[in-house]
């Protein structure tokens, strides 16, 4: 019987503890509502002209879908803004024949994180991704799913700086 009681008393214990599940590992603080996303101008000296705007929607998704913050065009609790300072397309395996088996197609992009709320939370930090693909592929046939693939990576960097308590 001693036991039965011991059992119940342990659950109405753990029962009544609170635990915050935060999703994907965001933190957001409280208080923050509401977030914008300027435009990432392609200042980089090889330019894709579609990777500005990719960059731009691809980081609004990434926190619109992994977050409870609100996108607004203006006057938000954070914003984020910056540049694509590098994107570039370079041999990488030189065989022995002095030709390359393997290409690197590289961004780097650089966000200013704003808290309106918290301006001690502010940061600004470049974030790089690269994929690499053999040399026998025409860069032009797979270079959407390859910028898709960084850019991937680059808001999820963005995301985990901004959010995550890493």
């Amino acid at each position: 019987m001693k036991q039965i009681f011991g059992y119940i008393f342990l659950f109405c214990i753990v029962a009544s503890c609170s635990i915050k599940l935060t999703m994907n590992g965001a933190s957001v603080p409280e208080g923050l509502k509401t977030f914008s996303v300027q435009y990432i101008e392609n200042r980089a000296p090889l330019i894709n002209p579609t990777l500005s705007q990719e960059t731009t929607e691809a980081l609004k998704d990434r926190v619109t879908n992994e977050s409870r913050l609100i996108l607004i065009e203006r006057d938000a609790d954070i914003d984020f803004s910056g540049e694509i300072t590098a994107y570039s397309v370079r041999p990488m395996a030189i065989q022995a024949d002095a030709v390359s088996a393997e290409t690197r197609l590289s961004m780097t992009v650089k966000i200013r994180y704003r808290n309106f709320k918290n301006p001690q939370d502010n940061w600004e930090s470049s974030f790089t991704a690269y994929q690499d693909f053999s040399s026998e592929k025409n860069i032009t046939e797979i270079e959407s799913e390859l910028t898709g693939l960084m850019l991937e990576q680059i808001t999820e960097d963005i995301f985990n700086k901004a959010f995550s308590d890493w």
